[in-house]
């Protein structure tokens, strides 16, 4: 069998991608930047070859998916905030053309791509309209909220011309994933994180749609085993207020959740000042605007179309907080 080539496989949703690749028998080759933390890797004991290269590097990608029957492209720069926004786009976009080139000339037989659910249009509540999003909804650049979301939607772009250009390529769109393993931690991680050592003293009104990210690698598989080229697949499960996930941390840890709900303007003069203040330093904001700017949109969606297609059946919502309350209980 030929190995499948990951990237991100360090990473949080990657590393879950591997671990299910390596249960159904697929070998995995692991395409890792110099200097990634791969302890990862190496405390769960995941069976993968390792091969260094980088997104940037088109020489290196060639090298790595060399004689691979499939890709699973999950690695992104995923930064709400840096010193330099081109190299989100270098990364995400145009590291993205040049590992589907090098995945064309090699001959791959099928291409998975990890977009995101902000590359998702989220329609405004109205008469007949529930405010939640699909596939089909329209969307545009001037939805994305910021460099990281625009890159993603670009990157998404170069996907599907690849598809469209006859690389056998299918998208999909994970929501917010929870769980173990998320050594970052991701943005939905430092939710639980933050949680767990009462640093969210407030909570402003917004909405995720939280998936197990267990589920969500099962779905990348699964979209790879019998999704259609050039089609997008949402990854996704629950849609829950961010009231409601501090609500539901609180009972899985029997501490109290927060009940001060923080007005948007206040939000965002933080995260004015906090990026700000991060453009003179160089050091990361603790509240980066664009996170902000995010989180006045509920990202409510629905997977209907991958529960129909793949047969993707998710888990429920807190199964996934209560196994990453567990895991960054223990990592702790």
């Amino acid at each position: 069998m030929k190995p499948v080539l990951v990237t991100g496989a360090s990473g949080f949703l990657g590393w879950h991608v591997a671990r299910v690749l390596l249960e159904r028998g697929y070998p995995v080759r692991a395409l890792l930047r110099q200097g990634s933390r791969i302890d990862g890797l190496d405390k769960a004991g995941l069976d993968v070859e390792r091969v260094t290269g980088d997104l940037r590097d088109a020489a290196s990608l060639e090298r790595a998916v060399a004689g691979c029957g499939l890709l699973f492209h999950v690695a992104a720069d995923y930064r709400l905030w840096a010193p330099d926004p081109r190299d989100l786009y270098r990364s995400n976009v145009e590291g993205t053309r040049n590992l589907l080139q090098a995945a064309k000339l090699a001959g791959v037989e099928r291409v998975v791509y990890t977009s995101t659910v902000g590359c998702i249009g989220i329609p405004q509540v109205g008469i007949g309209n529930s405010g939640i999003g699909d596939e089909e909804t329209p969307v545009s650049i001037g939805d994305m909220a910021g460099d990281y979301k625009r890159s993603k939607f670009l990157a998404e772009r170069v996907a599907l011309e690849f598809a469209r250009g006859g690389l056998p390529v299918v998208v999909v769109n994970p929501t917010a994933p929870v769980g173990d393993h998320d050594v970052k931690p991701t943005p939905t991680g430092k939710i639980v994180l933050d949680f767990l050592n009462g640093d969210m003293p407030a909570f402003i009104d917004t909405g995720l749609n939280v998936v197990d990210v267990r589920d969500t690698a099962e779905g990348h598989v699964l979209a790879c085993e019998r999704g259609r080229s050039g089609e997008r697949y949402i990854l996704g499960s629950e849609n829950l207020t961010l009231a409601r996930i501090l609500q539901e941390l609180a009972r899985i840890t029997g501490r109290k959740a927060p009940t001060m709900k923080l007005p948007y303007a206040v939000a965002y003069c933080a995260g004015v000042c906090s990026t700000a203040w991060a453009g003179i330093t160089g050091i990361p904001p603790r509240v980066p605007l664009d996170a902000v700017r995010m989180a006045r949109k509920k990202m409510w969606v629905t997977h209907r179309k991958a529960e129909r297609e793949l047969g993707f059946r998710p888990g429920p919502a807190e199964q996934a907080l209560a196994r990453a309350v567990e895991w960054f209980s223990r990592a702790a």
